[in-house]
């Protein structure tokens, strides 16, 4: 109560308890209910299915959580295919409406790769021609129409691959405004004595957790360091080198001590 009346001195905003809801763990006792209701006030023991268009609570099957989007982009392509689309006016609307309908749920959570071969074999389908539910020949591989068209594509997203690209913009956030608040959670409960780039799953991860660090792998492939005091770079595991190939010192290691990072191959008197 503490803590709602100092957000409610700071931001102007008074909690209409009537409009809010509280949910409990399972092993939560009646009483205790009872209890914490009486004090927060006349509040609903209520589970929303969602916050702000996202599922609050994911439970095992993922693939039933997520079945709304899938939902979602085949209506979208039902009220397009009764229409004369050229090839063209096809590819603007799969690329700017039907492949950018997940895109919101995508920035946070990885979606099920099942879930993604559905979604990209609906688009395939209405590609080719689909009026109803009749099986259409694919002429062309769909991997082979995601390419850029420089390379013979069509430039359709790989969405498995899209959706990866946007949790790693999470962890590029989390990375380079460590004061953050989502940082700062995230740090104290999952990599409290390392960066995000060398955290560990976790013991009961979440599943916003679980999703971001499959993305990591994406930033540690594409980034390097640049060498200032050279203090939080690992002279044999991280990238730091100016050569194209791996961007690592490829010698044998030498024993450094306990410290053997880039900064202990600098020598500070030099000029």
């Amino acid at each position: 109560m503490e803590i709602l009346r100092i957000y409610e001195s700071a931001s102007g905003q008074k909690i209409n308890t009537e409009k809010s809801s509280i949910f409990f763990s399972p092993n939560t006792s009646q009483e205790r209910k009872d209890e914490i209701v009486s004090i927060l006030g006349p509040m609903n023991d209520l589970r929303h299915a969602k916050y702000l268009g996202l599922p609050s609570i994911i439970g095992r099957s993922k693939k039933q959580i997520f079945a709304e989007i899938r939902e979602k982009v085949g209506k979208k392509l039902a009220g397009w295919k009764g229409k004369l689309l050229s090839m063209g006016g096809k590819e603007i609307l799969i690329k700017a409406v039907a492949q950018a309908i997940p895109s919101y749920t995508m920035s946070c959570f990885l979606l099920p790769m099942s879930l993604c071969e559905d979604l990209e074999r609906d688009l395939r389908s209405f590609w080719w021609g689909q009026k109803q539910q009749e099986s259409k020949v694919a002429w062309v591989g769909w991997k082979k129409m995601c390419k850029p068209k420089s390379l013979g594509g069509l430039g359709f997203r790989n969405l498995h691959a899209f959706n990866l690209a946007l949790l790693a913009k999470q962890v590029w956030r989390i990375f380079t405004n460590p004061s953050s608040l989502a940082a700062r959670i995230l740090k104290a409960k999952y990599f409290p004595y390392e960066d995000i780039l060398n955290a560990g799953l976790g013991s009961s991860p979440s599943f916003t957790w679980r999703s971001i660090f499959q993305s990591i792998e994406v930033i540690k492939n594409g980034t390097r360091w640049r060498v200032g005091n050279g203090r939080l770079i690992h002279i044999w595991e991280d990238k730091w080198l100016p050569t194209p190939s791996t961007f690592k010192v490829i010698s044998p290691p030498r024993d450094f001590g306990d410290y053997p990072m880039v900064s202990s191959l600098i020598d500070q008197d030099t000029k």
